[in-house]
């Protein structure tokens, strides 16, 4: 019996940052629509977040691995028509951007939630309680073209807070979930709702429908490409997949040799690879990497991976947040080094930093400076004329000095 493939904590992470396309940042110049899309690709999708501190998050982890893009490229391949649109809108990991590529690795999930499965207890309970109402919204879409909700909505009181759906978006997220509508493009955040049919390809859909275990095993096997070395939860997670559904598609994966079982050091779970993993030496990456990138989203991995213990604070009263608002990991020499509360204040024309906490053993004079640098380009990618350090922090000190010694903040 062969001997069970293992791997130290320095290789695990040189797996899953080579998968996750931290390869080295690229000038503006040559970073095109092929280079995003190819990324994309890699990553399998982008999580969509509705939160705008600093930027939407499914900009970010694009500019974490290439560096300074125009978000106008990923605008148009998620959102424009023709040859040019890429992408789809599909609940992936959450609310996320996928290539067109895995549309018929979604058209399952799109069944089950016509079946009411899968989905949101209220959303479900709508689709069984309130099918006049979904018929006379996709009546709507079929003779006008894509709508958003506002423009349906019959309501006639003030909305509540966000979760407070008319009945005509509860109507239109339904037959989001359940494939009948996809999205069309956005008018600033609101979705535009648009039948499947004026919007992905008919190549795509007109491919042959998989079944339930095909599309699963190729949404796991996606999902190890992109992770590197994972364990059963981890690969699960990934495209958010029923523990039931996953572990027996996991096993035949397995079975045919298409993933193999290894080990991770300090890991207690059995973990897996692609055939013949090739370990790089180095990864030498400096990131900002938004709270929704997947290299971190899964937060008991990036415990076992980096040691680094993340959980985002938005929703925490400020008196109790312990790091801020909005904080990015900061990715240097292999480990996640610092995080940095930030924020994009656009009428001020400056991007700010609230407050920068180093992990430990801290960040050296050489990745003090490698934070500037990311900071910096943030802010020119942004638009921002500026980085304003606000933190009082010893670390914004030392970070104040490396901005001096770059010329500036």
């Amino acid at each position: 019996m062969p001997a069970t493939l293992s791997f130290s904590i320095k290789q695990a992470r040189r797996l899953a940052l080579a998968a996750q396309g931290f390869n080295g940042r690229q000038s503006p110049a040559v970073i095109k629509a092929v280079q995003l899309n190819r990324l994309i690709e890699r990553l399998g999708l982008l999580q969509i977040d509705s939160v705008n501190a600093l930027v939407r998050s499914h900009y970010l982890p694009l500019f974490s691995r290439l560096g300074q893009y125009s978000s106008d490229v990923l605008d148009q391949a998620a959102w424009s028509s023709g040859r040019r649109r890429t992408l789809f809108e599909y609940w992936g990991h959450e609310a996320s951007l996928l290539p067109l590529s895995m549309y018929p690795l979604m058209r399952w999930r799109m069944a089950r939630a016509r079946r009411g499965e899968d989905i949101y207890q209220q959303l479900a309970r709508f689709g069984r309680e309130q099918q006049a109402t979904i018929r006379r919204v996709l009546a709507s879409v079929e003779e006008l073209g894509a709508l958003g909700a506002g423009s349906l909505s019959t309501r006639q009181e003030r909305a509540g807070p966000w979760w407070d759906w008319s009945a005509e978006k509860h109507a239109l997220e339904w037959l989001f979930a359940a494939g009948e509508v996809t999205v069309a493009g956005r008018r600033g955040f609101e979705r535009l709702y648009d039948l499947p049919e004026r919007v992905i390809p008919t190549a795509i859909l007109q491919q042959p429908l998989l079944t339930e275990d095909e599309a699963q095993r190729g949404l796991l096997l996606h999902a190890a490409h992109a992770l590197g070395v994972a364990t059963e939860k981890d690969l699960r997670d990934y495209f958010r997949l029923n523990p039931g559904d996953a572990r027996p598609r996991l096993a035949e994966l397995v079975e045919a040799g298409e993933l193999q079982a290894c080990e991770v050091q300090g890991w207690r779970q059995a973990a897996y690879c692609l055939p013949e993993p090739k370990v790089p030496r180095k990864v030498d990456a400096s990131a900002l990497l938004s709270p929704f990138d997947s290299l971190v989203w899964e937060r008991s991995r990036t415990e076992r991976l980096f040691d680094f213990r993340y959980r985002l604070e938005i929703y925490t009263p400020q008196d109790k947040r312990v790091y801020g608002y909005y904080v990015l990991p900061f990715l240097h020499n292999e480990r996640i080094a610092a995080r940095v509360d930030l924020r994009a204040e656009r009428a001020n024309g400056q991007l700010a930093v609230h407050a920068v906490h180093e992990e430990e053993p801290g960040l050296d004079e050489q990745g003090m400076l490698a934070l500037a640098v990311n900071l910096r380009q943030m802010a020119d990618w942004l638009g921002l004329a500026r980085v304003q350090l606000n933190c009082r922090r010893a670390s914004a000190d030392r970070l104040r000095v490396a901005f001096i010694s770059m010329g500036g903040a």
